[in-house]
């Protein structure tokens, strides 16, 4: 989704180190007080290793690191600030993880000078000598040694011996090569040089079998000089060749004698590639002469870069041959001038791989080349592949990051730092950063115009400047806040915000220079003075130039009301609050708002710090709380920040000390409890850097930009797509996770099943099972939206076709396909082997049964009617979903670039699908269907998981059904009567039970309980035994058995009570006191008053509420408490004791289940007339708002398209002008002070939903109904909706639209 496309660490000012590693070559340079690791063959970033974290209370502002050292066996690296010295190793456990190796720390202030370390030996130069440490294992610690320590002139540069016998070392104040004996200290030999020395390096081959160091120097003028042992004294050297390149190849006198260092190719680097390049060469291929006479004559190879650019490869022959005489010299090739341009300071050649390719560094200027060992032996122009490029160096690179300001549209972005600030410019898509320029340091800034443009205000002398030609001044009070806004003129506008909350809105004008010019001077209508005043992210909206007016500022009460504010730009300029939402928190740290008005709070918790983000579009049926989630103290928030995609989703970025969270909205399923929120991707900075995180900020093109420390990180989309690409970009996936599904997603296809649009699912399925069996790659096909407005309708219309979103419909072939069950085992066989892209197993798992399933419904549908469908359909997912976790405990994560999604086992359906099933007029089939799912052996766990004695309304069903669970119940626990006794003693069966123990002779309570259950238990005498026998069994913690003699005592209520409180089962309590007692019994009412209404008030489950009020006979509250909030409704029922948990309008079938309720009984129907027209608006549009976030787009505008708002049911015949006025959304439907709704009236309904009562209202509905009314009351078909009616839905569903009203079942 987002990669790290490029890093910003500094460029190398001086040499650079390397370390070979199995899988890669590291370059090594110092950046500031740190150390960073590239990969040699592209400069990717591996790591940042900082002083810090080795002496986390080291002060070292303004300091760099100034040695470093690598161990190539060891893999150590080392470096030094001051005194201080700091190694890292690699970890033995994690490949590519670095960790702290060792510390060491020079006494008294000596400061080192020169560092060098190999196969544990370090070489440390300082200003009072040279000393070498060794090391050891002090308290499972690894520790520094100090072997031997000499006073020497102060060391430019220290390097020790392959042998580890020589240390060789120079100094700035001479030009002499000092050679000492690492065993003793001792100084060996004295080379004097006639310049400076720049470079020492010892020669170490493999072919040669004795330890005879050569040494090689080169001096400031390029000259190279090859030092090797005296023939009688091998611990002396003696100068045998001097090589000076420039005077051998002279070059134009115009030209500077000015190039990179003269470096000798390692025999280890460059020998495996000319062994590859012979391997994969032609015999007789002349290229390959020179690669064969390298191998074979041991030639030494040396590089450099000349001044014009030309790469100069020389050979000395003969160093190895004992005595080392007719050393000889020679040019092998010489490539055309300006090869590398500009001609670097110091040039690398490292290996890439076990390929005939080498990599070939540069710096100054940082780049990596990849050249052939052919090319580079013949000297051809075309041997160089630049592959990465360092950026140029830049005054302000080592200064710390303090934070980033971007432009409205994200273009441009300034970059404060300790020291001053630059201006950057994105450029190649998001990928990269371009620098504009810098300015001194400020207090605020703003960046205008995609960077070209900065503004800066300085406290002070309280001047706001444009950094313009020439610079634009304006005085302003003390400022808080700065920031850019997008404006409809040519620049962006400028906001400032005082102390005091007063607001300066400054435009830019052009005539004929850039000038600062204030607009508008005012603070916004606020009662109290806001906690925070903040910025609106305009990402989204910036990007287009519409005129529609976009809020500005967010600000936040004490009291944690968010209001939304934008500037009226009239004749008198004023702030207008165009949204308030009341969150009710308090004790803010910080706020951040979308540009789709999705405002995000961190807020004080006792548990840490409490994040939330609120939805601007409150309401009485939605809170605006869409997410939750509590962090500990331990993981502070330290960041927030937004962006959107092009279809204006938002994403939140949330910053921690060492990695980003990006959050992104999800659909709503019915498939899980999935968060409306969750994270998409988890960006883990500390992988690359120890410092903390200091800012991130969004760009434009998704781009993230993050700063730590003196670094910055560049994160951008991924580039490959494609409907199987599990590397998708960062929008595509939030579009995919969020967006609209398509026709096929079993969550479309269950919403369709649920709302009665049966022949559409049949015809998604035939053309599923098309393109399924075509045998090409998949690819859907969406149905046009008109399919979904249709009502159902037979599988014999013809199905359309639509290849575009616009485009038109494909006539339908010849030999169409119907639904039949031949074609459902054919698609199901298809899917069981291909499964389809982006779903996860579990929803695959879902559509292949909502597939057999809908087969199986159209093969019964004359027996099972619209709510036993539904019931069935939720049934066989919730055992779908409990068989997937069953078989794998982990959490599931979907194949194939599929959505993961955290569910988990779920213990019962959900009451909205036992609902169904309560409301369903084919119970037994219900009840037959539910057995076979449990395989045909149903027991008590199973009954409660599906809510069998809840939906259940025959009392004669549910007594012969509890006789069946009691019996499955004895037969599967080995025939143990215990068991089975509570289900048998409800029905009375007293006998029934006593016959079983009398089969249980291995029962060590047979004895006992066939002469107690001999008894007559009609009798008080043994009545009262029973219900001691039960306190007995309390007592023993034995529950359910001490139910069941409390029903043997008679006593039903505390059976119940024990049921309720030992074992929180209110289903068994309902259970019980419905097959005694029947449903209208006293204590069913009371389980139904103390305990289920207040779990659904609690839980705010309305369809638990609405269940438990039609059994009390108040089926108008089973109405009402599907669309009133459950704190008026408990207010005006005198329950204001009970607890009132969070509201949950998240569900469309709860407007589904309104549409049966509403006009079902005359007591359904009062209760709808308790219910203003308004509040069923607002119900409906929250509805179409679920509908949208659960990506069922279409069905949602079915819903408000043919949502009828009936009139009360229960009215006496109006007047003349109450009959002509139209019903409003805003009163009720019923006035109770209203005399004349005395007597309770039937009325019709016509087809398309609006109530007549007889002919002359008909008429009189017909006469008022307006022409754009796409209902037509005669009797004709439904004519399709508007345009105006599709932007009256857009308008309603984001909450702009107030005034709407409701007229005749249509929204006119």
């Amino acid at each position: 989704m987002l990669e790290l496309v490029r890093t910003f660490t500094g460029s190398p000012s001086g040499p650079l180190q390397h370390l070979v590693l199995p899988h890669a070559t590291l370059i090594v340079y110092s950046s500031a007080d740190a150390v960073v690791l590239l990969n040699a063959a592209n400069l990717q970033l591996i790591r940042v290793l900082a002083f810090q974290e080795v002496f986390p209370g080291l002060e070292v502002p303004g300091k760099r690191v100034s040695c470093i050292a690598v161990d190539p066996a060891m893999k150590i690296i080392v470096a030094s600030i001051d005194t201080h010295i700091a190694a890292w190793s690699m970890s033995d456990v994690q490949t590519d993880t670095w960790r702290i190796h060792s510390s060491l720390v020079l006494p008294d202030g000596d400061l080192v000078t020169a560092l060098d370390c190999r196969s544990g030996l370090l070489a440390v130069g300082s200003r009072s000598g040279l000393s070498v440490y060794t090391l050891i294992l002090e308290n499972d610690l690894l520790t520094w040694c100090k072997k031997w320590a000499t006073r020497v002139v102060t060391s430019a540069l220290a390097k020790l011996a392959p042998t580890l016998s020589y240390i060789a070392t120079t100094s700035v104040h001479d030009n002499q090569v000092r050679l000492y004996s690492t065993t003793t200290g001792q100084q060996i030999q004295n080379i004097p040089h006639p310049r400076p020395v720049v470079s020492v390096v010892w020669r170490y081959s493999q072919s040669s079998r004795s330890g005879d160091p050569t040494l090689l120097t080169v001096t400031s003028d390029s000259v190279l000089r090859i030092y090797l042992p005296v023939v009688d004294s091998p611990q002396r050297l003696q100068l045998h060749l001097a090589v000076d390149i420039p005077i051998i190849f002279t070059a134009p006198q115009s030209v500077p004698r000015v190039g990179s260092e003269i470096i000798w190719l390692d025999r280890e680097v460059v020998g495996p590639a000319v062994k590859a390049a012979l391997k994969a060469s032609e015999i007789k291929n002349p290229e390959v002469s020179r690669l064969r006479d390298v191998e074979e004559e041991d030639w030494d190879l040396f590089l450099r870069v000349l001044p014009d650019g030309s790469l100069l490869l020389n050979a000395i022959a003969n160093i190895d041959r004992k005595p080392p005489t007719l050393l000889r010299q020679f040019t092998i090739s010489h490539s055309v001038p300006g090869t590398l341009f500009p001609a670097p300071s110091y040039l690398y050649l490292l290996p890439c791989g076990k390929t005939a390719s080498l990599t070939l560094v540069t710096s100054p200027p940082l780049r990596t080349y990849n050249i052939s060992a052919v090319t580079l032996l013949n000297g051809r122009a075309d041997a160089l592949q630049l592959i990465g490029a360092g950026a140029e160096r830049m005054p302000l690179e080592e200064s710390k990051i303090l934070r980033f300001v971007r432009t409205p549209a994200g273009r441009g972005v300034a970059v404060a730092r300790a020291h001053g600030g630059e201006t950057w410019m994105e450029t190649d898509g998001g990928h990269n950063l371009a620098r504009l320029g810098s300015w001194p340091s400020t207090e605020h800034v703003v960046v205008l115009d995609g960077g070209k443009l900065v503004a800066t205000y300085s406290s002070d002398n309280a001047m706001l400047t444009l950094h313009s030609t020439p610079p634009s001044a304006l005085r302003l009070p003390r400022v808080s806040r700065l920031f850019s806004t997008p404006s409809r003129r040519e620049h962006e506008s400028i906001v400032a915000i005082t102390e005091n909350n007063f607001i300066f809105y400054i435009h830019i004008d052009d005539s004929p220079n850039p000038t600062l010019v204030l607009y508008s001077y005012d603070s916004p209508p606020l009662s109290q003075a806001p906690k925070l005043m903040l910025a609106v992210d305009p990402m989204a909206w910036s990007k287009t130039s519409s005129q529609e007016e976009h809020d500005t500022l967010l600000s936040v009460s004490d009291d944690g009301d968010l209001c939304f504010w934008t500037l009226e730009q009239d004749k008198d300029p004023a702030w207008r609050c165009t949204g308030r939402v009341r969150t009710g928190r308090s004790c803010f740290k910080m706020a951040s708002c979308s540009s789709a008005k999705k405002s995000v709070l961190v807020s004080v918790h006792p548990d840490g710090q409490e994040l939330t983000i609120w939805d601007s579009n409150e309401s009485e049926f939605a809170s605006g709380l869409e997410h939750q989630r509590i962090f500990s103290a331990s993981e502070p928030i330290y960041d927030l920040d937004w962006t959107s995609t092009p279809d204006n989703q938002s994403i939140l970025a949330v910053g921690f000390a060492h990695h980003i969270e990006l959050l992104c909205q999800q659909r709503k399923t019915y498939f899980g409890d999935d968060p409306a929120w969750t994270i998409c991707l988890k960006i883990e900075v500390g992988r690359f850097t120890p410092y903390t995180i200091s800012d991130s900020v969004w760009l434009a093109n998704g781009t993230l930009l993050v700063g730590a420390g003196h670094h910055m990180f560049l994160y951008g989309q991924a580039q490959s797509y494609g409907p199987n690409s599990a590397d998708e970009s960062l929008f595509v996936h939030v579009a995919r996770i969020n967006g609209p599904l398509p026709d096929y997603h079993p969550q479309m296809l269950l919403q369709c099943l649920l709302w009665g649009k049966i022949s559409l699912v049949k015809r998604i399925i035939i053309s599923l099972e098309k393109i399924a069996k075509g045998g090409k790659p998949f690819c859907w096909r969406p149905f046009a939206v008109e399919d979904y407005l249709q009502e159902d309708q037979t599988l014999s219309i013809p199905t359309r076709s639509y290849g575009l979103l616009f485009g038109f419909p494909q006539q339908l072939e010849t030999g169409e396909k119907v639904f039949s069950r031949s074609l459902v085992e054919s698609l199901v066989e298809q899917l069981e082997v291909q499964p389809l892209p982006h779903l996860s197993p579990n929803e695959h798992a879902h559509l292949i049964v909502l597939i057999q399933t809908t087969l199986e419904m159209d093969e019964q549908r004359r027996a099972l009617d619209a709510n036993g469908l539904r019931y069935v359909f939720s049934m066989r997912s919730f055992y779908i979903s409990n068989r997937r976790v069953a078989s794998d405990p982990g959490s599931p994560h979907s194949g194939d670039g599929g959505i993961p999604r955290q569910t988990g086992w779920r213990e019962r359906i959900r009451y909205r699908d036992m609902i169904w099933a309560f409301h369903s007029e084919s119970q037994d089939l219900l009840l037959n269907t539910s057995t076979t799912a449990c395989n045909g052996k149903m027991l008590w766990s199973d009954a409660r998981a599906l809510g069998v004695f809840i939906w259940l309304t025959s009392v004669d069903t549910m007594k012969s059904h509890m006789e069946v669970i009691a019996r499955n119940e004895y037969m599967a626990s080995d025939r143990d009567p215990t068991t089975c006794s509570l289900f048998y003693f409800a029905l009375g069966k007293v006998k029934l039970v006593h016959g079983l123990w009398r089969q249980a002779a291995w029962h060590k309570e047979q004895v006992m309980m066939l002469k107690f259950l001999g008894n007559d238990f009609t009798q008080p005498r043994w009545k009262t035994v029973a219900l001691k026998n039960a306190y007995a069994l309390l007592g023993k913690q034995r529950f359910e058995y001490a139910a069941a003699f409390f029903l043997l005592g008679g006593s039903l209520k505390d059976a119940v009570s024990v049921c309720l409180k030992q074992l929180s089962d209110f289903q068994l309590a309902v259970a019980l006191a419905r097959v005694i007692e029947g449903n209208d019994g006293p204590v069913l009412r009371v389980i139904l008053n103390n305990t289920v209404l207040p779990i659904a008030f609690r839980e705010g489950n309305r369809w638990l509420g609405s269940w438990a009020f039609w059994l009390l006979r108040r089926r108008d509250l089973s109405v009402r408490i599907l669309l009133t909030p459950l704190r008026d409704l408990a207010d005006s029922l005198d329950m204001r004791h009970l607890e009132i948990g969070e509201p949950h309008f998240d569900d469309p079938s709860l407007a589904l289940l309104f549409s049966q309720l509403r006009s079902k009984t005359l007591q359904t129907a009062a209760g709808t007339s308790e219910i203003s027209g308004r509040r069923e608006f607002n119900f409906i549009v929250q509805v179409a708002r679920v509908f949208c976030r659960m990506g069922c787009h279409a069905l949602a505008l079915d819903l408000v398209r043919s949502w009828s708002f009936e009139r009360p049911t229960t009215a006496t015949q109006p007047d003349a002008s109450q009959a002509q006025r139209s019903p409003s959304p805003v009163s009720p439907r019923t006035d109770s002070s209203d005399q004349s709704f005395r007597t309770q009236e039937t009325f019709d309904v016509d087809r398309h939903g609006c109530r007549v009562q007889n002919t002359t209202e008909k008429a009189i509905f017909s006469a008022n109904c307006p022409r754009s009314c796409t209902r037509n009351h005669q009797g004709g078909k439904r004519s399709r909706l508007s345009q105006s009616r599709y932007r009256k839905f857009a308008e309603i569903s984001e909450g702009r639209h107030s005034s709407s009203r409701i007229q005749h079942g249509c929204i006119c």
